[in-house]
């Protein structure tokens, strides 16, 4: 009878035959690896798609020569595909809508956090009930009992400043971010710089 000899492990063998579990771990990452790659790569035109086309970022500023417009005189001008209210106020409009008492107003709000300078307004023309465009930019328009805008659409009146005084309006017309240029053009999309 012959006896085999079974040959025994050396414990100094410096060669290790990598084990199932380490070559599964590397399949599984280099498969997320790939996966997170191809659904990114399929996501990125539909991400894209949601920024401004050009046009849109080009109109994100517009700037406005204002130096034609006489005391009391508005202009309209479009930003971001929105009415904007551009009126020249007079001294007796400055006058009465610093005098007028906030507290009884929809919307409190002073006139001079709503301006730059007083002689100025700029205001987004969208009324805050329904979106219906106000009237009242021009002097033959009917500008409601405060002499600002009026909402032919379901009756808010708003003041010089474009603060809503009676109606179902919530809000007063929004102002959009603005900055003068110089004392001619002023820039509707950029905020005026902060005096520290």
């Amino acid at each position: 009878m012959s006896t085999k000899q079974i040959p025994q492990k050396n414990s100094k063998t410096t060669l290790k035959e990598p084990s199932p579990k380490t070559r599964r771990d590397f399949l599984i990452l280099a498969s997320g690896a790939a996966g997170a790659v191809g659904a990114g790569s399929f996501l990125y035109p539909f991400v894209s798609s949601m920024n401004p086309a050009a046009d849109v970022a080009a109109a994100a500023e517009v700037d406005v020569d204002i130096k034609s417009l006489q005391l009391g005189q508005a202009i309209t001008v479009m930003w971001r595909g929105k009415p904007v209210f551009i009126r020249r106020r007079t001294p007796e409009e400055i006058q009465s809508v610093q005098e007028n008492d906030t507290s009884k107003l929809i919307d409190p709000e002073l006139d001079k956090d709503r301006i730059q300078k007083p002689e100025w307004l700029v205001v987004i023309g969208v009324c805050t009930h329904l979106g219906c465009v106000p009237s009242g930019q021009k002097p033959t328009d009917n500008r409601g009992e405060y002499g600002g805008w009026f909402c032919p659409c379901h009756g808010s009146a708003y003041d010089v400043s474009g603060r809503v005084r009676q109606g179902p309006a919530p809000k007063n017309l929004p102002v959009p971010p603005y900055t003068f240029l110089d004392d001619t053009t002023l820039r509707i999309g950029k905020e005026a710089p902060v005096n520290v």
